[in-house]
């Protein structure tokens, strides 16, 4: 069962969803910590006084639901049983440090959960036709996280474990992911490094945190030529990171022809932002919306996945979430 049930329009039309809930702020790593419950807190706020999609907006309806938590077997699909079962151990226990700044607390297993079930249930409504385009509000992030350890802030991948969930359950032969946070996703790269029916598309800046992402890495076996990194240095802003997914990896995307996209939303890459330092404003992030939304309009209509990762100013996170939201809206319409 999908969150297809429960989503509709009342004009008939297929709406966007955007899943959220307020499950995922009882995940808290810590007085002083980065990713904590006021950035997504935020984002409530900033969509809750500044609805998209409401009568004065031009684009397609948005409806909200609750997502279901990710089930083991989902889990499994890209994680190990040894790692799913040393997350579920962390329930209820006041702190586990799980790697020098990823933190678990009582609720973060609960939290995590859902984070990547609403990664699953957004693909599922896209797929099913149930919604054209989706945006998860999850935390904790994911795109760190490897098949047997939680790193970076990330205990699970969410949006790896929703693309496995699209490849072994729902037909979908070809995803791609499309990855603009900030620091690379070492998490997904590694699941789908040897994989020819996942393309991963990374934007990082490089050297940085966690010292992958070069462009020299770009898979191995059968999925060599299937990983993608795209390289930047400090302050590019938006003008180098649009050229970079316009030149570097349109080409790329267009080759592959995905039948459904997913993108690990990173927004640490903003001006402000105390982890990133890349100087993307607001206008950028939009542009880049409309790039990816361009890709899904001609190879997978409606087939497009929002999944929060990064992002660590709170106010500016909660303006990029909404102008992105906005912008898949408008072409959904």
């Amino acid at each position: 069962m999908s969150a297809a049930p429960h989503t509709s329009a009342s004009d008939g039309r297929a709406p966007v969803l955007v899943l959220r809930d307020e499950a995922m702020l009882g995940h808290d790593a810590g007085a002083g910590h980065p990713e904590s419950p006021a950035r997504l807190a935020a984002i409530h706020a900033e969509l809750d006084a500044h609805p998209v999609g409401a009568a004065s907006h031009a684009g397609s309806p948005v409806v909200v639901a609750a997502p279901r938590p990710a089930t083991r077997e989902q889990l499994l699909g890209v994680h190990t049983a040894e790692h799913v079962d040393a997350m579920a151990a962390t329930a209820g226990r006041p702190r586990t440090l799980l790697d020098t700044d990823t933190i678990a607390g009582p609720r973060s297993y609960d939290a995590a959960l859902r984070a990547a079930g609403a990664a699953v249930d957004g693909v599922e409504a896209v797929v099913s036709g149930a919604a054209r385009g989706a945006f998860a509000l999850v935390r904790p992030p994911g795109h760190h996280a490897e098949s047997d350890r939680a790193m970076g802030f990330c205990l699970f991948n969410n949006v790896a474990v929703a693309a496995e969930h699209a490849r072994r359950h729902l037909g979908v032969a070809r995803v791609a992911i499309l990855d603009p946070d900030v620091h690379h996703g070492n998490g997904t790269q590694a699941i789908f490094w040897e994989r020819d029916d996942v393309l991963y598309v990374s934007s990082h800046r490089f050297p940085f945190y966690p010292g992958t992402g070069a462009a020299d890495e770009v898979g191995a076996g059968d999925g060599k030529g299937f990983t993608l990194n795209l390289t930047l240095g400090p302050g590019d802003g938006d003008e180098r990171l649009l050229g970079a997914w316009r030149d570097g990896a349109g080409p790329v995307i267009e080759h592959f022809a995905p039948e459904l996209m997913l993108v690990s939303a990173g927004f640490d890459a903003a001006a402000g932002d105390p982890l990133g330092g890349l100087a993307v404003t607001t206008p950028g992030y939009a542009a880049l919306a409309e790039l990816f939304v361009g890709w899904s309009a001609r190879h997978c209509p409606g087939r497009l996945v929002f999944a929060l990762e990064g992002g660590y100013a709170p106010p500016t996170l909660a303006r990029n979430v909404r102008a992105t939201l906005a912008v898949l809206a408008d072409a959904a319409s």
